[in-house]
């Protein structure tokens, strides 16, 4: 069992932007396809999550100097927020780590023979959200077999759930034949996108106001295009946080290429996922002998980041989390960590509004106020969770994951009630 986590450990070690086209290449030449084709399919979509992620990392840099300003105000901070990183990198080390993968392979291999779920889950990285509820379940409850049947549980969550938001996802974003299949999104961030959405429709004159990416170009011409849109987000940020003339110009631009090349990367994705797409259902057609059968491939929430209305969102949120980190009460950590999280909050929030930028803003606002708050309510569990895995942590721990997956929020829950 120790040989087999470590060679996972090992293959996991490489990251995403390594495992991806090699399992997209493999998924290619398992639904026959020749190999030049799916070697390229897997190059391009290796090469857009690559260059999704230097462009994340370019919004994290440019937004950097918001989050000194905000955080030189505080003191106090008796928790620290390590990071959903370090929390991911830590479930990997409880005892039915291991056996989960192939397990959560296996059972939606099966799921699909059984007709159950149209969804094929490539999305390994991210099997963290599956294992850190898991692992959270070990730690308080001195169980392998309830923390690994909660581990594979999940996954098989986010196959009904991706395929339920196949369609509109594809709709909105233009992602034919793909759904997400990260847990905390699916399975949390979507459900509660629809509810406050349901909210905002109850509440007069709040209901009537639009505000989307088209009607902005419409009306404001050069100043409603997305790269000057991000341009005056940044300077705004820039100028409200005090900042000198140079990183006011150098947020300015970061932001408006964030914008600008985001959707570019995205796009070299979906040239590789649509040769995939097109072979895979081809091939399931006839392995499932149903002629009207369409295979979604489950992955990360990152591929919905390609709609300009997403990152605009996002610097427009990040600043009021860091606010309410003085303003909540009781709270006793900084973001800092959560931060990084922000825009993969975003896509669903959008799509859940259509678009419309002043709802997706405020659904965020109060998402996140719902989501710092659960943090540090289960901090305690968070802790536990960390020693139980052999990471020395000094004092109390904890990070937005365990207020943003649905795994983590119930056994906390659970755990409370207990």
């Amino acid at each position: 069992m120790e040989n087999l986590l470590n060679v996972i450990q090992s293959i996991l070690g490489l990251g995403a932007v390594v495992i991806l086209p090699i399992m997209i290449c493999a998924l290619g030449l398992f639904f026959r396809m020749e190999f030049g084709a799916a070697l390229k399919a897997g190059l391009l979509v290796g090469i857009g999550f690559s260059g999704l992620g230097l462009v994340i990392g370019l919004l994290m840099t440019s937004i950097n100097p918001v989050v000194e300003y905000y955080q030189a105000f505080g003191s106090g901070f008796t928790v620290a927020d390590l990071g959903w990183a370090a929390v991911g990198a830590a479930s990997w080390t409880v005892p039915f780590a291991a056996i989960s993968v192939p397990l959560i392979i296996f059972t939606n291999i099966i799921f699909l023979k059984l007709k159950l779920t149209k969804v094929m889950n490539v999305d390994i990285w991210n099997y963290i959200h599956f294992l850190v509820p898991g692992a959270m379940a070990y730690a308080l409850w001195d169980s392998f077999v309830i923390g690994l049947a909660l581990t594979v549980a999940l996954s098989m969550v986010v196959l009904f759930l991706g395929q339920k938001a196949a369609r509109n996802w594809a709709d909105y974003f233009g992602l034919e034949g793909t759904t997400c299949s990260t847990l905390s999104f699916i399975a949390w961030v979507w459900p509660i996108a629809v509810l406050f959405n349901k909210i905002i429709d109850k509440i007069p004159v709040v209901n009537k106001i639009e505000i989307n990416m088209t009607k902005l170009g419409d009306k404001l011409g050069m100043f409603g295009d997305p790269a000057v849109v991000g341009m005056l987000v940044g300077a705004f940020l820039g100028i409200i946080t005090k900042q000198n003339y140079k990183i006011v110009f150098t947020m300015a631009i970061g932001v408006s290429a964030v914008l600008i090349l985001i959707p570019r990367m995205v796009g070299f994705m979906m040239e590789g996922l649509s040769a995939i797409g097109t072979a895979t259902n081809a091939y399931m057609k006839k392995f499932l002998n149903d002629e009207s059968n369409e295979l979604h491939i489950g992955m990360d929430i990152a591929l919905g980041l390609g709609d300009p209305g997403c990152i605009t969102v996002t610097m427009l949120t990040i600043p009021c989390v860091i606010l309410m980190a003085f303003i909540l009460p009781g709270l006793n950590y900084f973001p800092i960590g959560l931060l990084t999280g922000v825009c993969y909050t975003s896509p669903f929030m959008v799509m859940c509004s259509k678009g419309n930028l002043f709802r997706s803003f405020v659904c965020m606002v109060v998402f996140y106020a719902m989501t710092m708050m659960l943090a540090n309510w289960f901090t305690p569990e968070a802790t536990a969770m960390m020693r139980a895995t052999g990471v020395e942590v000094t004092g109390m721990v904890t990070d937005g994951m365990f207020g943003l997956d649905p795994g983590c929020i119930a056994v906390g829950l659970i755990n409370k009630i207990l």
